[in-house]
């Protein structure tokens, strides 16, 4: 299963993967417009640890890490 978000120009994929009855996985990749030195998160998928979770809790987990990742790459919203 797979969401895409979108957050202050940059997509955010989520990819939530069945681990047992009920219980997910879960990875986010970034996509942006630009590429920032030095930002290696960007295109890298990356799995959200302390899983597995529920797929509600997997899907909120993994979207707010990857905005925190836009977050840190862009710097304070203004």
């Amino acid at each position: 299963m797979e969401r895409v978000i979108e957050y202050r120009g940059f997509n955010i994929h989520l990819d939530v993967q069945k681990v047992s009855t009920n219980m997910f996985n879960v990875w986010f990749e970034i996509e942006g417009p630009m590429s920032a030195p030095g930002v290696a998160a960007i295109g890298k998928r990356i799995k959200v640890f302390g899983g597995p979770y529920s797929e509600r809790w997997a899907y909120l987990v993994a979207e707010l890490a990857g905005r925190g990742a836009v977050d840190v790459i862009l710097g304070p919203d203004e």
